[in-house]
């Protein structure tokens, strides 16, 4: 008991840094991934701004950096974080390939809630005279929040798990104490903890995520 009141402290400043980067790099990411996704559904052939050039384009480098995992990922790009943010370990270093890694993620998903939209809707609005412009904001997407929030509670908990591998370059966040402790210490009690305060964070996510994405429905 008095080793796991020792603890209490590194479990806290862990579950922080976990915080840092899923918040810092869930933000960033959300912010490059949405505007994607909206790229991939409206230059479809079908859709409002039809651009075969771009649409490929674009679908090839997100299924590209898809199809990486995030372990191989944060090394490839090591050259490009150094560049950013000066460095390739800590913190710093990981939210740099946790962008690049969560943002491809985040559109993909925004193009499969997008494209779930009623096109029956989008029509009519073209038919009373809505812009382009104005059907991508105050219909596509108003009519999108449920499935938005829950692209965006899924990401959160691919970013939880990707922040867990970079504790392998010592960025710190719950992953890193159970590669130190659970793994090359083989401290059973800590990994146990670690493994449950993750689920429960999780959980919770996931349940927010769904109670938002329920309200908003209801409110549509």
């Amino acid at each position: 008991m008095d080793r796991l009141a020792e603890m209490i402290p590194v479990f806290g400043q862990s579950l922080e840094e976990t915080v840092i980067m899923v918040g810092i790099s869930l933000f960033v990411a959300t912010i490059v991934g949405i505007p994607l996704g909206i790229l991939l559904v409206i230059t479809q052939g079908n859709h409002l701004f039809p651009n075969k050039w771009i649409y490929h384009t674009l679908n090839t480098v997100i299924n590209v950096v898809r199809s990486l995992p995030f372990i191989i990922l944060m090394v490839a790009i090591i050259p490009f974080t150094e560049l950013i943010v000066g460095t390739s370990i800590g913190i710093e270093g990981a939210i740099v390939p946790l962008i690049v890694y969560t943002a491809p993620y985040i559109s993909r998903l925004m193009e499969t809630a997008l494209l779930d939209v009623d096109r029956g809707v989008i029509e009519a609005y073209q038919a009373m005279g809505a812009s382009r412009t104005q059907i991508i904001f105050r219909i596509m997407l108003r009519e999108a929040r449920p499935g938005i929030v829950l692209c965006l509670t899924i990401a959160t908990i691919g970013l939880i798990g990707a922040t867990a591998m970079a504790g392998a370059v010592g960025a710190g966040g719950l992953g890193d104490l159970a590669l130190r402790y659970g793994y090359q210490q083989w401290d059973i009690e800590v990994m146990i903890i670690t493994v449950v305060i993750l689920v429960v964070l999780v959980q919770l996510i996931q349940s927010l995520g769904n109670w938002a994405a329920r309200k908003l429905k209801k409110s549509a």
